[in-house]
């Protein structure tokens, strides 16, 4: 029988901003970003507080990891149609929030927003995507490079694009189950809240142990359970309120069926030589409307 583990969401919150668990955060970034992770603290901001009427919808971390980039982790379950303007705040923020005073430009920290979404973003048949800023000629359609000058100047960068923030979409509803690769073994986790005894993902076993429902505390428990409560009531609400508007449209679009089928038998009775007025009060229409139809 294979461990119940909690929802990644739910171990964001509470679990894995314990020094003790970065091995989880660090092995499910390395295979993301494919670059050996080290996490060297979780960092407070505004964008990584729980918001109080925002249990189960999304949630924020903010780390940084060894080479000082900044790295946000933004878990959303509910569809947002403007979340692509959030993640860009979300990451224009942190630059600021993180630049101090009197510091030079090359000071300004990289940032990588992670985010893992739970709802259809965007219209696309993949379910990682990676967006990264590049500057390609009008004309010459040749890409910008750094000068030599600029490159002796800032060794550390490789490109301009290693400057800007750099973004990473996980859908995670649209991943068929079916594990590819190592990084495909954490978005099946991300999915299913299970960890299968073959998956070979970097820190991945960690997680299998720690996050398993059984090693929580007996106050850990009931919150997680409380907290699964919590899900539970705002899914239902979703699906209620769907199911509402989708019984009300299919109900409004009889009714706009029907109102058709009357103007189309006032149409037939003009046509047989009644008049417009007589038309509409045998068929039931509004006159002024049968007239702007004809």
């Amino acid at each position: 029988m294979k461990n119940q583990l909690v929802r990644f969401d739910w171990a964001l919150k509470k679990l894995l901003r314990n020094k003790a668990n970065f091995e989880i955060l660090e092995g499910f970034l390395s295979e993301l970003l494919k670059l050996d992770v080290k996490i060297e603290k979780i960092l407070e901001s505004e964008s990584n507080k729980e918001a109080g009427d925002d249990k189960h919808n999304r949630v924020d971390l903010l780390t940084e990891i060894g080479s000082c980039e900044l790295v946000l982790i933004k878990l959303q379950v509910e569809g947002q149609f403007d979340y692509f303007h959030r993640m860009l705040y979300g990451s224009s923020k942190l630059i600021t929030d993180y630049m101090t005073a009197g510091f030079a430009y090359k000071e300004v920290k990289k940032v990588i927003s992670v985010n893992i979404v739970y709802f259809d973003l965007g219209q696309g048949e993949d379910y990682v995507y990676r967006g990264i800023t590049e500057f390609t000629g009008i004309h010459k359609h040749d890409l910008l490079h750094l000068s030599e000058f600029q490159k002796s100047k800032l060794p550390e960068l490789q490109n301009i694009s290693t400057i800007f923030p750099e973004y990473y979409i996980l859908k995670v509803n649209e991943f068929n189950d079916y594990a590819k690769d190592t990084l495909d073994e954490w978005i099946y986790f991300l999915k299913n809240s299970e960890i299968k005894d073959e998956f070979k993902a970097k820190g991945i076993h960690k997680a299998s142990e720690e996050l398993d429902i059984l090693k929580l505390s007996k106050e850990e428990r009931r919150e997680y359970e409380r907290y699964i409560d919590d899900w539970r009531v705002g899914e239902s609400s979703i699906q209620t309120s769907w199911m509402k508007g989708h019984d009300k449209g299919r109900e409004e679009g009889r009714e706009e069926g029907r109102e058709e089928g009357r103007l189309e038998v006032a149409r037939r009775l003009i046509e047989s030589g009644m008049s417009a007025e007589e038309a509409a009060e045998v068929a039931g229409v509004d006159v002024e409307l049968l007239r702007g139809r004809l």
